[in-house]
């Protein structure tokens, strides 16, 4: 990933570009949500996993108060963005239990991760930029977890304005411990926005050590301190090298196509882009006959369009939105119960697991496929 240099420093001209390179965060401009466009509510009762924006995952640790709505948002304040991941508190929770925690995550794939070198005597310096606003001013922390090795690095704290800005974090180069070369969660990226003193009883992390919670996010505040309180982030930018807001390369766009293809590799589904998965409709659905009144006489096989991360987690549903694990038969609008079984990373098949009813019927289905970090 060699940035090139066109021009020169001295006559103000230098640019910097990545002429065959793909950005190491994948939909780092929040335009794919596959999972939800509007608000999703309610959230902060437990591990919330991936919600909305794609690849941003919410993690909520411990039992809180506080509450959240997570919403893919449209942006018309910042040029080049068109859209950002907006978090606004809900409930607040201004008595914090020592095991409480929420943040932002961005997991990486280890093999995608060599060119950092970390843990040899190269090891290079990374350099983690995005753009935030929230409703006044907080400090939140960015911490940087080697899940091979288990160290950290929390680099610093960042604070937010009413304005979007820029903040741009340098990581040292980590000479001890390789990222593995597998297809697995090696670096996982945090943005902290609430912690208990389990997580901020001890000192900022700012050197690579052995991972200790305590020095996760010493002085940051709370999201959950008020129910005005909001923060909106958008341009996660990962680069290899040491840089500063005035020297790092500009944000890296990729075409919306290319983008949701890379985010298909941990999340696709049979409903339309646009359309949240499990929603009450009928369009994406997979129809077959069945081939037989018998038990597991209805079955179908199905090649993923994108090879996922790893076998994938997979969700039956049907058109009605709600229930899960059945198919209908378009005949009477009876629900089936309905399995997916024998999956890979390209394919899997599916079988009604009851007896059909009538030879011949018709057999409607939809499914969506997670394989995340």
């Amino acid at each position: 990933m060699a940035l090139i240099l066109h021009g020169t420093v001295s006559d103000n001209t230098a640019v910097l570009s990545r002429p065959s390179a793909k950005p190491i965060i994948i939909n780092g401009n929040m335009a794919i949500a596959q999972r939800a466009h509007g608000a999703v509510t309610g959230l902060g009762d437990g591990d919330e996993g991936y919600v909305t924006v794609d690849r941003i995952r919410h993690t909520v640790g411990a039992t809180t108060a506080g509450r959240f709505t997570s919403t893919q948002e449209a942006v018309n304040d910042i040029p080049g963005f068109n859209e950002s991941l907006n978090i606004n508190c809900t409930t607040a929770d201004t008595s914090i239990a020592a095991g409480e925690y929420f943040a932002l995550e961005y997991r990486i794939e280890g093999q995608d991760l060599a060119h950092f070198a970390k843990g040899e005597a190269t090891a290079k310096p990374f350099t983690f930029a995005f753009y935030a606003k929230a409703n006044a001013g907080f400090d939140f922390a960015v911490g940087f977890r080697d899940l091979d090795n288990a160290r950290h690095c929390s680099g610093a704290l960042f604070t937010t304005t009413t304005g979007w800005t820029r903040h741009v974090i340098q990581i040292p180069a980590d000479t001890t411990g390789n990222f593995t070369n597998d297809a697995n969660e090696s670096l996982r990226i945090s943005i902290i926005l609430h912690a208990g003193s389990n997580f901020t009883e001890g000192t900022l992390a700012t050197a690579w050590a052995g991972y200790n919670d305590a020095n996760e996010a010493p002085g940051i505040d709370s999201i959950f301190s008020s129910t005005d309180n909001f923060i909106s982030i958008t341009g996660l930018q990962l680069e290899v090298g040491d840089y500063d807001v005035n020297s790092i390369p500009p944000f890296q766009y990729e075409g919306y196509g290319e983008n949701l293809l890379r985010c298909k590799r941990y999340c696709q589904s049979t409903f339309s882009q646009g359309t949240d998965i499990g929603a009450a409709t009928n369009v994406g659905t997979i129809i077959t006959s069945a081939a037989g009144t018998g038990a597991h006489r209805t079955s179908t096989g199905h090649q993923w369009p994108v090879s996922l991360r790893a076998v994938p987690t997979i969700v039956v549903r049907n058109q009605t939105g709600g229930t899960t694990g059945s198919g209908r038969n378009g005949d009477t609008g009876a629900l089936k119960t309905m399995s997916a079984g024998a999956a890979s990373t390209e394919s899997g098949h599916f079988e009604v697991s009851e007896t059909f009813g009538n030879d011949g019927a018709q057999l409607q289905f939809q499914f969506s496929l997670t394989s995340e970090l």
